[in-house]
């Protein structure tokens, strides 16, 4: 039996352009959903508990986010990177590693954020040009989450 063509009113050039900047929103997503798992795990100091439960919060979000990211790839037609080389190769964002302060945590995840966004406002134009609602809605959604959590992590660090 042979493979059903994709015929959703998205030529297959178009989708293939769809997946590769999704491929890249997903690998930003998942690489700052490990940074805030990590920083979940090993925050420390008097705002210990604030941010434990702030980065459990956010990494939960950013594991929802991964699923709906992949499976729209999937339903463009395509396979969803899904290994650590390939996250590392299509990602902006930088792991980290080692001890870091809690205000250090705060300052790199407000980064993280802002380049998921990025991410996936760069993609828009493309969609808005053939039309996929449905890529757009999801990065609307997406993009909303992050500027709202990129705020509200700036607010922790206002004096």
């Amino acid at each position: 039996m042979s493979e059903k063509k994709i015929d959703i009113g998205i030529n297959e050039v178009a989708r293939k352009e769809i997946s590769e900047g999704l491929s890249k929103l997903l690998a930003d997503t998942y690489t700052l959903y490990l940074k805030t798992q990590n920083f979940h795990w090993n925050v420390t100091g008097p705002l210990f508990q604030t941010l434990h439960t702030m980065f459990e919060t956010q990494y939960l979000n950013l594991a929802e986010a991964v699923d709906l990211i992949a499976e729209r790839i999937r339903a463009l037609g395509f396979l969803a990177p899904a290994t650590y080389s390939e996250f590392s190769e299509l990602t902006s964002i930088s792991e980290q590693r080692g001890k870091v302060s809690a205000e250090q945590m705060i300052e790199t995840l407000i980064l993280g954020q802002e380049a998921v966004d990025k991410t996936a406002r760069n993609l828009v134009p493309i969609l808005e040009k053939v039309n996929d609602q449905v890529s757009l809605d999801l990065l609307v959604q997406r993009m909303q989450y992050h500027e709202k959590t990129a705020w509200m992590l700036r607010s922790l660090l206002q004096k």
